[in-house]
């Protein structure tokens, strides 16, 4: 029998069919698991939410029961998760005995540990930000003693510790204590979709005009409405891909297409002249920005803030910036503008690879 894989999540807010990068980062691995041809289970906090389902899995999702929570113990928020972590790995210990375990590390979540204390399998921690200071900063952690031990305590205990940036790789070794030898540097990946330039382009009602593309959801600190601000400067289209885009000014042409799946949006990125990473300085170090991998993916030109690994991702195929330079992104916008790169598709297969490598025969 070939050796099994237990893929798990334990966040709340990455359903498996969920619309965000997040969800899309597990399906991404998911898949690549069964391709490889793994024996996969997936068990996960959440199936979907009501934001709708998106994308598939290859096999069924499991979970386990979420009862109400009422909002006067959101105090004790913490003290849920952590509660339902045991549930999810009473779920996975119902099933046969993995390999190994690959989970997306949630901020009060040892299932893999549970499983190798049950198991014996290998137990692959993938690392994607450091969650109590990530909370701290977007919403509320109600305790932060006990989020910043429950770090110490688990994230030391993975066989291997996989990190999507070198922030991380410090971070880990430097604050939560673990050990340099099993840290491995993995940056996500994306689906190899073809994106079609030339239809995609017609289907929009674009011709000749230059188009300046942002790929991904819009938050304040993406930097999104630097998108219109240089679409301007350069009497250019912005190509809007995500959801919650800001409101587009006046006198500049803007597409918004809202979330769209990933062979649409290979298909949008590619229709594009530039793809756009206009992250402000404020933003975190730590992250790997799957709208980068996409633009590479296609072709197209990408033009990133100089945060965190951009520098490493973007490569040969754009250019790194001072964050909120306008007059630097304009003068390297004009440089770029009708060439195109040669594609680096990075696949989520090239991440699990990476992952297990020495670890799973």
């Amino acid at each position: 029998m070939p050796p099994s894989a237990l893929l798990v999540c334990a966040a709340l807010g990455v359903p498996a069919l969920g619309p965000s990068g997040a969800s899309a980062h597990l399906r991404g691995v998911a898949w690549a698991l069964r391709h490889r041809g793994f024996p996969l289970r997936v068990v996960a906090a959440k199936e979907s939410d009501p934001r709708g389902v998106w994308g598939a899995m290859p096999v069924a999702v499991e979970t386990a029961p979420i009862p109400g929570w009422p909002s006067w113990l959101g105090r004790l928020r913490e003290r849920r998760e952590a509660w339902l972590t045991a549930r999810l790995a009473e779920v996975a210990n119902r099933g046969p005995a993995p390999s190994f375990t690959w989970e997306r590390w949630s901020l009060f979540s040892d299932v893999g540990a549970r499983v190798r204390a049950k198991t014996g399998a290998p137990w692959v921690l993938e690392v994607n930000a450091p969650l109590a200071m990530e909370r701290a900063r977007f919403e509320t952690v109600y305790d932060p003693a006990y989020a910043e031990a429950w770090e110490r305590r688990v994230l030391p205990q993975a066989d291997r510790v996989l990190v999507v940036s070198s922030w991380l790789a410090r971070w880990v070794v430097n604050e939560r204590g673990v050990s340099p030898h099993r840290v491995r540097i993995v940056p996500n990946g994306v689906e190899a979709y073809p994106g079609d330039r030339a239809a995609t382009r017609a289907s929009l009602g674009l011709t000749d005009e230059p188009v300046v593309g942002f790929l991904g959801s819009m938050k304040p600190w993406h930097g999104a409405e630097r998108a219109y601000a240089l679409a301007e400067s350069l009497g250019a289209v912005a190509l809007m891909v995500g959801a919650n885009p800001p409101p587009p000014p006046p006198g500049v042409r803007v597409i918004l297409t809202g979330q769209v799946d990933e062979a649409r949006s290979a298909d949008l990125v590619a229709a594009m002249d530039l793809g756009l990473a206009p992250y402000g300085p404020e933003s975190p170090p730590w992250f790997c920005p799957l709208k980068l991998l996409a633009y590479r993916a296609q072709g197209t030109p990408a033009l990133a803030s100089d945060i965190g690994d951009a520098r490493r991702l973007v490569g040969e195929g754009g250019e790194v910036l001072p964050p909120g330079d306008k007059s630097a992104w304009i003068s390297a916008a004009r440089r770029w503008l009708g060439r195109r790169v040669t594609p680096n598709v990075r696949t989520w297969g090239d991440v699990v690879d990476e992952g297990l490598v020495g670890l799973v025969g």
